[in-house]
């Protein structure tokens, strides 16, 4: 049983750009408490190399950001979504900069406030400031060092969310709302009760599904999977975006390489120096990343190459080594010179572009809970990520769900504590091994199933596998102690069905969706994906 309850007025489950710009920009008389699976910085923001996509250039418009956006989504976002974060774009920076971010400067950019600007896929103008080639790290280490100084916001760092906790926690209650959440201290390996007047998701995304990825061990969608059955919809999971160019070497642990190179001109190569990417899309290496990744990935079954090459060595080497410094750095260290070199890359899932569905406030359909960044579906990426966008998304909801908790926390008040989280009927686990080789099974199938190119036939032998392995995940978490690696596995289990069965709803090919059953886009299916779970309650019109 729990001893332990925790109170604050505000719960932030995540401690990327989505939870650390929300607790700095929240009213200092409120109590908030930021949760992080593991140090405070370990998650994806930090490992962002690109930047932030803003109109910062005095030469290129909102409209134009705002219509390459929706092109890149294949005209599956909500324009009104788009148009709110864009306009929101330079406003953000500008408390980017005031936190203290350093972003590069180059005093040839007179148009742009002298902040060097690079352009990436998808993209018509050069729009995305940077710090160097490790904006996240930038970023992520800005806004700790800020949230640290901050009397009103405790930090619980090695800590797991296990489930929300809701009205249906108490007894008798008719209300719908969240109050809370259900949290495994690590350190302890107790699970402690976290009760909130409001609580956000920012927990990242899902891409740990797959077998390959860019991402951190953290990403295992934790916060999708947690508002599915705490009843919110879900949307567009289907669209999971793999990034083209990760670093193929066996001592590189999901390295990314950041689509800024094609921005400045490095070319994808077959193994025998061929060019292949104007084959593909006039934009050559700039087309938006599915357009890049399915490239890479035809080429690479077509020969049956283990990767492709990006080559910038053409350009000079005090450029590459001045604006992508971290990449030579590491690879250097693998052997690999960048000015010379071409580097060897592979796709792998960088990105979950559906998740749970929000308003223009950042709000679920279950009052008091809110989403930001990856976990969120807010209707700004559609069918494909335009590169950059992202940060972008977090800074941009998170001010919002800011301004709305700011409107209403004066109308909320604190719910009496739910039950203790109860351990009476479980034992310590005797079989881990289920655990290890399930999370092995499942992130291989989904890998092979439900990749880069799709077919009904493969999506309904993944839902088999998927359907097995839940049946069996079920079981062991009903009669074991709950552990880091049972409560991943079980979110990952959760978030994979909502892939796949977003998928096969979608009997078309768009954006990151490609299906070789149906090739081609099909107009009368321009609406999102959405996914309603059985106990899904319809929220009240604020």
């Amino acid at each position: 049983m729990s001893a332990t309850v925790h109170r604050h007025d505000v719960l932030i489950l995540g401690s990327g750009a989505a939870g650390l710009s929300l607790a700095l920009r929240l009213d200092p008389e409120l109590s908030v408490a930021v949760v992080s699976k593991r140090e405070l910085v370990e998650g994806s923001t930090r490992y962002a190399q690109g930047g932030i996509s803003a109109v910062l250039d005095e030469h290129d418009s909102i409209e134009s950001h705002v219509q390459d956006t929706l092109t890149a989504g294949a005209h599956l976002c909500e324009r009104e979504a788009v148009r709110m974060v864009v306009e929101r774009g330079p406003d953000n920076i500008r408390w980017l900069l005031d936190q203290g971010v350093e972003f590069t400067r180059d005093a040839a950019y007179q148009s742009t406030g002298g902040y060097h600007l690079t352009r990436e896929g998808g993209h018509s103008h050069r729009r995305v400031v940077h710090a160097a080639d490790a904006t996240g790290r930038a970023v992520a280490t800005t806004l700790e060092a800020q949230v640290r100084q901050r009397d009103n916001i405790s930090l619980y760092e090695q800590h797991i969310a296990v489930d929300l906790i809701t009205t249906k926690h108490l007894p008798g209650s008719r209300d719908h709302r969240c109050l809370g959440a259900y949290i495994l201290d690590l350190g302890s390996d107790q699970v402690e009760t976290f009760m909130a007047r409001f609580v956000v998701l920012a927990t990242g995304g899902a891409n740990k599904v797959y077998l390959y990825t860019s991402n951190p061990d953290v990403s295992t969608g934790d916060g999708i999977a947690m508002a599915w059955r705490a009843g919110c919809r879900v949307a567009n999971m289907e669209f999971m975006q793999f990034h083209p160019t990760c670093l193929y070497h066996p001592e590189a642990h999901s390295y990314l390489i950041t689509e800024a190179l094609r921005g400045e001109g490095a070319r994808l190569l077959l193994p025998d120096g061929e060019r292949f990417m104007p084959r593909f899309d006039e934009r050559a290496e700039l087309a938006p990343r599915d357009i890049v990744a399915r490239a890479i990935d035809h080429e690479m079954k077509r020969l049956g190459a283990p990767c492709v090459y990006l080559d910038i060595s053409h350009r000079p080497a005090d450029f590459i080594i001045e604006h992508f410094p971290t990449i030579h750095a590491r690879c250097l260290e693998l052997g690999i010179d960048i000015t010379r070199d071409p580097i060897p890359v592979v796709p792998a899932a960088h990105y979950t572009c559906g998740g749970v569905m929000v308003d223009r406030h950042a709000r679920t359909d279950l009052p008091g809970l809110y989403a930001s960044g990856e976990t969120a579906y807010t209707g700004l990426h559609g069918a494909n990520r335009m590169a950059s966008n992202s940060l972008l998304e977090c800074l941009v909801y998170s001010e919002r769900a800011a301004e709305d908790i700011a409107a209403l926390a004066s109308k909320v008040e604190f719910a009496p504590d739910a039950p203790d989280w109860d351990e009476s009927r479980v034992t310590e686990p005797d079989e881990e091994v289920v655990v290890t080789h399930n999370w092995e099974e499942l992130r291989r199938f989904m890998w092979d199933y439900v990749g880069i190119v799709r077919t009904t036939k493969r999506l309904r032998r993944a839902k088999r596998r998927a359907d097995l392995l839940a049946h069996e995940v079920i079981e062991y978490y009903a009669n074991f102690r709950v552990s880091n690696d049972l409560i991943e596995l079980r979110n990952l289990l959760e978030v994979s069905e909502l892939i796949i069965q977003s998928a096969l709803r979608r009997r078309e090919s768009r954006g990151l969706h490609y299906t070789l059953d149906f090739p081609r886009r099909d107009a009368s299916q321009r609406t999102p994906t959405i996914l309603i779970p059985d106990r899904y309650v319809p929220r009240a019109r604020h």
